[in-house]
């Protein structure tokens, strides 16, 4: 399979790169490093994107931007941060991502466990998350071509327990091979409208 990853470079993403690479034909796209670049808040560079890889059978998106703060401090653009990155870039990756897939491909989304419990100073990023889940249930309905998209929501992942550990305590960081593995399973499984949740 020819694979897009979108953030594979990223924490999650140099883990998954790794795994799909042994495999398939990865490309890595990313803000400011990878294979090609691309911002994914902008449909435009969504667009370029793609006209670059061509035809592919999976997309990977681990990308997206969301503004952490307390409710009270966000701004109506703090929250236009997530979005217009976490939530329409994803929504723009499948809208326009669609027509390069080839018959019966797939693309895979990310969220995490705020959409499902959220913590404190993560308005913003809990709403994105749980947008991008209804999204993923309602738009498997009407898409054709045999054309599959789930979406992998991981609690706290181990390789970034360090930095974020303050603000989730109590939670059980998860293993790496078990979130890439959420990945395989979308990618090379046949499951559709799948919230695949990581939890310890």
């Amino acid at each position: 399979m020819r694979i897009l990853i979108i953030g594979g470079n990223g924490t999650i993403g140099k883990k998954v790169t790794q795994h799909f690479s042994e495999k398939h034909e990865v490309i890595v796209a990313g803000r400011t490093s990878g294979d090609i670049t691309v911002d994914i808040a902008s449909s435009d560079s969504i667009k370029e994107l793609f006209q670059k890889t061509g035809k592919i059978d999976a997309i990977v998106n681990i990308a997206g931007d969301a503004k952490w703060d307390k409710f009270d401090n966000l701004s109506e653009d703090d929250f236009y941060i997530g979005v217009k990155s976490k939530m329409m870039g994803q929504v723009n990756l499948v809208r326009l991502g669609r027509a390069y897939l080839n018959q019966g491909g797939s693309i895979t989304l990310t969220t995490g466990i705020l959409a499902d419990e959220p913590v404190d100073m993560t308005t913003s990023a809990a709403m994105v998350n749980g947008a991008i889940q209804s999204f993923v249930k309602a738009v498997v309905l009407e898409l054709e071509n045999g054309i599959r998209v789930n979406v992998v929501s991981a609690d706290l992942v181990e390789d970034a327990y360090e930095k974020y550990k303050d603000y989730f305590p109590g939670n059980t960081p998860v293993p790496m091979r078990k979130v890439v593995d959420g990945y395989v399973k979308s990618v090379e499984g046949k499951i559709n409208g799948e919230i695949i949740r990581i939890r310890a």
